[in-house]
């Protein structure tokens, strides 16, 4: 993937990749894809065994945003939500021809009044040193993008730091639109809270 092809969605560029696709299907947590390269690596939906490895890579990458002081986010926590009855929020991890988990993405449902249709928004994209270069980030994206396309999702969209130019160029390289008109806004802690009560 080149250096450090990550993603967050805080600040910084949105990214969408927009086509016409077909009738949506209604299991998030469908199939497993293997890839055909000889390298052996696989991309299948995240179980509750990946959950260690999911919560060691969302550490890494904040360590990389330079935001490791701000995740709260435990495996308790990730198995609540990304395994819930009724899930909100999905994930899939790459895993090495030696077994090891090599990357992740994880993913959930937004929606657009204007096509009448879900979209796919990729929370985190992260692929590990020692496996980039290599193809992995590619592979975790073009899943998604096949799920958006089985389902009838319009788009698949995702956001990135500003200063990331080696994922940003990535992005570009594969069609994806930097989507630099819009400006992401988040209310949180007490301001979300003086919010709620106050309006």
């Amino acid at each position: 993937m080149g250096s450090c092809l990550v993603q967050q969605s805080v600040t910084g560029y949105s990214f969408a990749v927009v086509g016409a696709v077909t009738e949506a299907l209604r299991h998030p947590h469908n199939g497993e894809v293997t890839t055909g390269d000889t390298d052996g690596l696989t991309i299948r939906p995240a179980t509750p065994d990946d959950v260690p490895e999911i919560v060691a890579m969302i550490r890494e990458l904040a360590e990389y945003e330079r935001a490791l002081h701000e995740v709260i986010a435990t495996e308790e926590h990730l198995e609540r939500t990304l395994f819930a009855d009724v899930p909100a929020v999905f994930g899939h991890v790459a895993v090495a021809a030696d077994g090891r988990v090599a990357g992740m993405a994880v993913w959930f449902l937004n929606y657009s009044t204007w096509l009448g249709s879900h979209n796919l928004y990729l929370e985190d994209l992260f692929v590990r040193p020692d496996h980039r270069g290599s193809g992995v980030g590619r592979r975790l994206l073009q899943t998604l993008a096949a799920i958006c396309l089985e389902r009838g999702y319009e788009r698949l969209e995702w956001g990135v730091l500003d200063w990331n130019e080696s994922a940003r160029g990535f992005y570009s390289s594969i069609g994806a639109e930097a989507l630099t008109e819009w400006i992401p806004y988040r209310v949180s802690g007490q301001a979300l809270a003086r919010l709620a009560e106050h309006g």
